[in-house]
């Protein structure tokens, strides 16, 4: 979780959704942190609180170099970096500015996570049942080309 926040409340919200938020980090501990130094961070940390845009840039590319795929959320012109870098971003369509929809690869047209889960449940069935599909096919083709 990358947020703006004070850490206190970063860390009352991360509970809430079950984020693992001890320790957390503070923008200004990413200030003059190196490269392997922000890796080791986000390895071992859920939250990072007063992110500025920079941060959150730093923190994605770090995620995607140790093998991550990574989602990024984002409304404002602030995410905008972010967003564009991360391997999915997702804006909100109502309450997002137009930078962070245009820098974005999903828009969230009604502003709800929750959409988001139900689109990833939908997508995993989807691929599930297009798998059996594409099995059953080719195990048809192969016996009828044994049978010939």
């Amino acid at each position: 979780m990358l947020t703006g926040d004070h850490p206190a409340t970063a860390q009352a919200i991360a509970r809430r959704v079950g984020i693992g938020a001890s320790p957390v980090v503070v923008g200004r501990e990413l200030d003059n942190a190196t490269e392997s130094e922000i890796q080791e961070k986000v390895g071992t940390t859920s939250v990072f609180a007063r992110i500025t845009p920079e941060h959150k840039l730093r923190v994605v590319r770090a995620l995607q170099s140790s093998g991550e795929v990574v989602a990024v959320t984002g409304d404002g012109v602030n995410d905008a970096p972010a967003l564009r870098e991360a391997s999915i971003g997702v804006a909100m369509g109502r309450s997002g500015t137009d930078v962070a929809r245009e820098a974005a690869d999903l828009v969230l047209a009604d502003d709800n996570l929750a959409t988001l889960t139900m689109a990833v449940r939908a997508g995993r069935l989807l691929y599930e049942n297009l798998h059996k599909a594409v099995r059953y096919y080719l195990a048809a083709k192969v016996g009828l080309i044994g049978s010939a």
